[in-house]
């Protein structure tokens, strides 16, 4: 998602007063390499990378009217935008009761998500990554899959991924919403973003300053398969953890003592010549 692309920038820019909370030492941030704001911008699916950037939308009272995890299509945001200013006329109705305005708020949510387009549903497919974690780890309590034996069945069989994810995960805009219909008109100092956001794995991060504009890596300015190997060295925010951290440093160090030891050998080669001219 780029909050400067069209139709999300023209309804921020108009319609909403906007700020943002660096959450990367959070107990709730997941990790990624840093993407400076200058960086490239390539497409995802909505819902992808929730650990790394929630976008949330509230009331003037600071009242969570909806929270977005991860990143979003400009367009399904401004639908989204749209939706939690129906839910504000409610926080904002003197003729409803507290209790009125809870019901009607999780009532909200849980409708909407039949609101939603075909395309919109078709672009909050979960990362497979974040499906076979989901599996591996959450088979029998993560809220996001609906057949757990079709979920239980991609972890023996990679190529059951895409017909079992059909049936077996929810569309992240649907995980969203029941998640929000739960936790009715919440202050947001008071929101649990954390078990609000997890899902998936929490390292998400597609090396958009190592890829062109459709999507393709590139190496000195060259198209390749493969991510380049710079990208395995380049710096990571937010909650890395120490096995993470550890592997990066072996390489680091292994890296290092390979070329000290082509070094010696150059330097070698070098003398044994020279050797050799002298011989002569």
């Amino acid at each position: 998602m780029s909050l400067s692309q069209e139709p999300a920038f023209s309804v921020l820019k108009d319609y909403l007063v906007c700020g943002y909370k660096d959450i990367s030492n959070d107990a709730s941030a997941g990790f990624s390499g840093r993407h400076e704001v200058g960086g490239n911008a390539i497409n995802t699916s909505n819902g992808a990378g929730p650990t790394n950037l929630q976008t949330f939308l509230l009331a003037s009272d600071g009242t969570v009217l909806s929270c977005l995890p991860g990143f979003w299509n400009s367009v399904d945001l401004v639908r989204e935008i749209e939706f939690a200013n129906r839910l504000n006329k409610v926080w904002n109705d003197p003729k409803m009761t507290h209790t009125q305005k809870n019901n009607a708020f999780s009532q909200m949510h849980l409708a909407h998500i039949g609101e939603h387009s075909m395309q919109m549903v078709a672009r909050s497919r979960m990362q497979s990554f974040d499906m076979q974690h989901e599996a591996k780890n959450n088979l029998y309590t993560s809220d996001t899959i609906l057949d757990r034996a079709s979920a239980a069945s991609i972890l023996s069989d990679e190529r059951m991924m895409k017909r079992s994810a059909m049936q077996a995960f929810k569309t992240t805009d649907r995980i969203m919403h029941e998640r929000m219909a739960q936790r009715p008109f919440v202050a947001y100092t008071a929101f649990d973003t954390a078990k609000f956001a997890k899902y998936g794995r929490p390292l998400y991060d597609k090396n958009e300053d190592f890829r062109t504009a459709d999507g393709k890596f590139i190496d000195n300015g060259r198209i390749v398969d493969k991510p380049p190997e710079a990208v395995k060295d380049k710096e990571l925010i937010g909650k890395v953890p120490d096995q993470v951290m550890q592997r990066r440093e072996r390489r680091q160090r292994k890296n290092a003592q390979e070329a000290y030891n082509n070094r010696l050998w150059g330097q070698y080669e070098q003398n044994r010549n020279e050797v050799k001219k002298w011989g002569q």
